[in-house]
């Protein structure tokens, strides 16, 4: 199964996501990480969301470019976040895919869709601002939607966490 989460920033979808990997009840609970470390403050970031995770048996794998490359076992429950940090990381880092990062992700996301049990993918939504920004960010956020798009395309599951609030956009029950 593949269910795409997104949603606003602080709006409960780690949480909700981190909850259904451990609905799964799977052995095997992997966390993609995606923040690249960049100063002191993300190292400390990223040892607090260690902290958070432990008791929930998750082992942390980070990759932060080349997802298409990721080895994880096919027993796996994967939780992999966020996009927003590895399409920044794929357009901007030296050695990602600068131009690509859009296929280079997509990629990506089929290989591991293909090797998991169950993948689980934190977005955001960072498009109702209405604020016009320079070129380069205006290209971050074409790209970041285009890569949202099509996820949405492929997913079993679409849910957008508002407040807290899990509303499922796909499959739509009526």
């Amino acid at each position: 199964m593949f269910h795409l989460i997104t949603g606003g920033s602080g709006s409960g979808k780690s949480a909700y996501a981190e909850q259904c990997i451990l609905d799964f009840q799977g052995k095997n609970r992997i966390y993609i990480a995606t923040m690249y470390p960049f100063d002191e403050e993300s190292h400390r970031r990223i040892q607090r969301h260690r902290e958070m995770r432990k008791e929930k048996c998750f082992s942390t794998k980070e990759c932060y470019l080349g997802l298409k490359n990721l080895e994880v076992p096919f027993d796996s429950d994967i939780l992999l976040e966020c996009m927003s940090n590895l399409t920044a990381n794929e357009m901007y880092q030296e050695n990602g895919a600068g131009e690509d990062a859009v296929e280079e992700i997509l990629k990506g996301i089929c290989h591991l869709k293909a090797s998991c049990r169950n993948l689980v993918v934190v977005t955001n939504e960072v498009f109702s601002d209405g604020i016009t920004y320079d070129p380069d960010t205006m290209r971050y956020l074409s790209y970041l939607g285009e890569i949202n798009r099509e996820m949405g395309k492929m997913a079993d599951r679409v849910t957008e966490v508002v407040y807290g609030i899990p509303v499922v956009w796909k499959p739509l029950s009526l």
